[in-house]
Parts: C-alpha cells; sequence; structure tokens
C-alpha cells in the first residue's frame, strides 16, 4: 500500500468529492488490517524510545476533521502501545481566557512537543481558518494573513528539528449522521453530542471547501496534509500508523554512543 496515495501533493487543489472516504486500499477486510496494525504499533513503539534516546527529533501529528470524524478513536487505537511518557496530547477547544489576549499561535507554540517527544493535536491551529472562516468571523485579509503565519510557524518547526505529519480524517455526510445518533442513543456516550454538532451539519458543503482551501494554502513537503478515508475506522488506524512508522524510520535515527567504556562492570 502507497501512502503517497492520499498525500496532498503542494501547490494543489484536491476536491474531497473525488475523495473515496470508504477506501479501504489493499486490505479485504479488517481482520487483515487489525494484523497490520499490531506490526505497525511494535514497530511505533520501538521508534518512540529510538526517538527518545536519539533526542535530536520531534513529531507533530495533527488530527483534524469534522464532528464524529474519529479523532478520539485515532488517539486511543494508534498510540495505545506508546510509552505514555514520551507522548503529550493537546485539545484544543475554542480560545478562552487568556488565549484571546494573544495572537491565534500563541497557545499552539506552547503545546509542540519537545525534542525526543511526540505530541497530538486533537484539532488544532487550523481551527482558527476553518471555524472561524465558514462563520464568516474573520475578513479575507485576515484569512490570508492567517495561512501565511501558520506556513511560517511550521516551517520554522521544521527547521528546528520537528517533523509534521497532518491528517485529516474523511468521513462521509451520512457516516457522521450515524455516528452522531449512536452516541445520542448510547446511554454512556450521548454526552459527547453538543447541539452544535447537530447544527453544524447544514454547513457540510462550506467545511468542505474550507478544508480543500486549507490543504492548497499549507501542504508542503515539510508539512503534509493526508486525507485518509476514515469511514471504516479500521482502514484509517492502520493507514496512518504506517505513514507514522515510515516517516520515523525515514529519520534515519541512531542510538546514542555509551558515554562510558564498554567493558565497565557494574559491582
Amino acid at each position: 500500500m502507497k501512502v503517497s496515495k492520499y498525500l496532498v501533493p503542494a501547490n494543489t487543489r484536491l476536491r474531497l468529492t473525488e475523495c473515496d472516504p470508504d477506501d479501504t486500499g489493499e486490505f479485504k477486510n479488517r481482520d487483515a488490517a487489525d494484523a497490520a496494525l499490531e506490526d505497525y504499533r511494535k514497530r511505533l513503539f520501538e521508534l518512540q524510545e529510538l526517538l527518545y534516546a536519539e533526542d535530536k527529533h520531534a513529531l507533530l501529528v495533527v488530527l483534524q476533521g469534522v464532528d464524529a470524524g474519529g479523532k478520539d478513536g485515532t488517539i486511543r487505537h494508534i498510540f495505545a502501545g506508546v510509552n505514555p511518557q514520551g507522548c503529550q496530547v493537546h485539545s484544543f477547544k475554542e480560545p478562552a481566557g487568556e488565549e484571546t489576549q494573544h495572537d491565534h499561535l500563541w497557545r499552539v507554540h506552547q503545546a509542540t512537543p519537545k525534542r525526543g517527544m511526540i505530541g497530538v493535536f486533537n484539532r488544532s491551529h487550523y481551527e482558527e481558518v476553518l471555524v472561524v472562516r465558514v462563520h464568516r468571523q474573520i475578513s479575507q485579509r485576515v484569512l490570508t494573513q492567517r495561512f501565511q503565519q501558520i506556513n511560517a510557524f511550521e516551517r520554522m518547526l521544521a527547521e528546528n528539528g520537528t517533523t509534521l505529519l497532518k491528517f485529516f480524517l474523511h468521513i462521509s455526510k451520512e457516516e457522521q449522521r450515524e455516528r452522531l445518533q449512536a452516541r445520542l442513543d448510547h446511554p454512556r456516550k450521548y454526552w459527547k453530542v453538543s447541539p452544535s454538532d447537530i447544527t453544524e451539519r447544514k454547513y457540510w458543503d462550506d467545511y468542505r471547501k474550507a478544508y480543500e482551501d486549507v490543504f492548497y494554502q499549507s501542504s508542503a513537503r515539510h508539512a503534509p496534509w493526508y486525507v485518509i478515508p476514515a469511514n471504516k475506522k479500521w482502514f484509517r488506524n492502520v493507514l496512518i500508523s504506517k505513514i507514522l512508522v515510515e516517516t520515523l524510520q525515514g529519520l534515519k535515527m541512531r542510538y546514542p554512543k555509551p558515554q562510558f567504556v564498554k567493558e565497565l562492570k557494574v559491582k
């Protein structure tokens, strides 16, 4: 399975209507995908340890998508086997308090992972060019500025040792309806649904166009966007895991040399 199929090349106008959210690549069923996922989890654990030991790189994983798109589930299934001391998850909600007194990237920069760590953003700085745009809360001039600032911010991170991977979890409108209804019908999950999750559905096409512009404006070699077919959760998990593993392997990391003579004996 070539992950490049799901990569948004830089300066490319991608249409989400041409991307199949039911795609499962080379996998015909969940059992085959789950077996591959287990192998990727083990490899990810090994690579995380190497990332921490070498202490030269950081990995930032950005997860974006519509409500019920699967961001929480992605985090649970893919990062279940990593060392929690080396992985930090941050969720970004509507700015509040001191956050509103700073630029839109202030709170985000504070949450970026330090070298040796994996950072996961459940939603991210891209909310500031999505929600506010769909609801016409910013001007075109400010929107343009924010894209320029985001691109400069991500380039700065990359130039200082952070590898960025940005994933859009692509589900259909019907799949979202079924997931939201399932939450409402479940006594232990209905609390996860808010009235805004329902009302935002009427902006579906507006969000689609906004995301397409995000990909065009901000997918770059040093900070690529991947559109992940996510109607089938099991394929979502195995595809993202494969991308993570291949990216970390591409860093050519090495364990540091010992700081003492190997023949040293513990008495």
